[in-house]
């Protein structure tokens, strides 16, 4: 895969084009000093919400919008990200610093949010090429670490007491991307209509809460240029209130997905010469850090990772269908939703055993 065409910025596309004079009026009237000169460039990363860095006399800065077009119901929430980075805030979990947020579609045609621009290294490809055996031990052992301190935060201590609903997660995130599954269909995907009946009847016992970032990767993290600390996390669209081991258990697909033109992930390498700790190492550095003094079971974790293929094909649809509505945030958008069927039936078969 060429990840430098998902790095670094490029001109705004047409199809997310704003009025930047406008834009510039209303920051002015905000950000103490902004200035008077506005650049705006378009990041290349991203499905979603497409995202710009605005140069002004007072800084650089992150603005992060819903896409134009028809959406579906609750995607593209940049309102919680703004209010989940903005709690956290101080908290031991690093985030870029929020500015403000816009609810008003007059501006720039939609919902936005501005923060911090944090200059730093994002990583695209899980295998860290370029590093040594003893930088990436150290590069995954502060990914776990962040994500075990996140999971870790009071909600109610920061004022998150009700940014989700507490309770039945996996029941509710089960008919949550069942829907928008449906709501986003283009084609009959017979490993999905599979899961949509395995899931429900299945569902490990046993509830917690915790917020949870729902989209934690390497990519979606900024580390310092020279050192194995992260300095953000980034894309917070799909945060909420749920199970800290459903939302581990996400990151931790990497080590199923492959490598090279089809995925970002890690299968099939040999990660002891590479310095890269296999999944149940990590697992367990994870349960150390969150005291948890029991292990997971098999059959549980298992459970935690067909969910969340099934949940990422749901969401790979929804880029789909955006990229054939002509909206999508990012020219790959129909490559990326391509995989959404294949991922589907590499759910089914680990759902089955395989």
């Amino acid at each position: 895969m060429a990840f430098e065409e998902f790095t670094g910025t490029k001109p705004v596309a047409a199809q997310h084009a704003f009025d930047e004079a406008a834009l510039l009026r209303y920051l002015q009237a905000r950000i103490p000093g902004f200035g008077s000169r506005l650049q705006v460039e378009q990041f290349k990363g991203g499905q979603s919400n497409p995202t710009f860095r605005l140069t002004a006399d007072s800084g650089r800065y992150v603005l992060r919008r819903k896409p134009p077009g028809e959406l579906l119901p609750s995607a593209h929430a940049v309102d919680r990200e703004f209010r989940v980075i903005s709690a956290l805030a101080g908290s031991g979990v690093p985030v870029a610093r929020a500015q403000l947020l816009c609810d008003d579609p007059s501006v720039i045609g939609s919902l936005f949010y501005v923060m911090d621009c944090v200059d730093g290294r994002v990583l695209w490809d899980p295998a860290l090429p370029g590093l040594t055996p003893d930088e990436r031990r150290a590069h995954y052992d502060e990914l776990g670490r962040v994500i075990a301190a996140l999971h870790q935060v009071d909600p109610q201590a920061v004022g998150l007491g009700d940014y989700g609903k507490p309770g039945n997660y996996i029941a509710r995130q089960v008919a949550r991307w069942t829907a928008q599954y449906r709501a986003a269909e283009t084609e009959p995907i017979a490993a999905m209509e599979a899961l949509i009946e395995w899931l429900p009847a299945r569902i490990p016992p046993g509830d917690e809460v915790a917020i949870v970032h729902g989209d934690y990767r390497f990519d979606n993290v900024i580390f310092h240029p020279r050192e194995p600390r992260i300095l953000a996390v980034l894309d917070w669209e799909l945060s909420t209130l749920g199970h800290p081991l459903v939302d581990f258990a996400y990151h931790c697909m990497t080590w199923h997905m492959a490598t090279g033109a089809t995925g970002r992930g890690l299968a099939g390498l040999a990660l002891a010469p590479l310095g890269i700790p296999d999944e149940a190492a990590y697992l367990q550095r994870y349960l150390e850090r969150t005291g948890r003094r029991q292990a997971v079971s098999a059959e549980d974790w298992r459970y935690y990772l067909v969910f969340n293929m099934f949940r990422l094909a749901g969401i790979l649809q929804g880029i789909m269908k955006r990229a054939l509505q002509g909206n999508a945030s990012n020219e790959r958008a129909l490559q990326a939703g391509r995989r959404a069927k294949p991922l589907a039936e590499q759910a089914w078969a680990l759902a089955q055993g395989a």
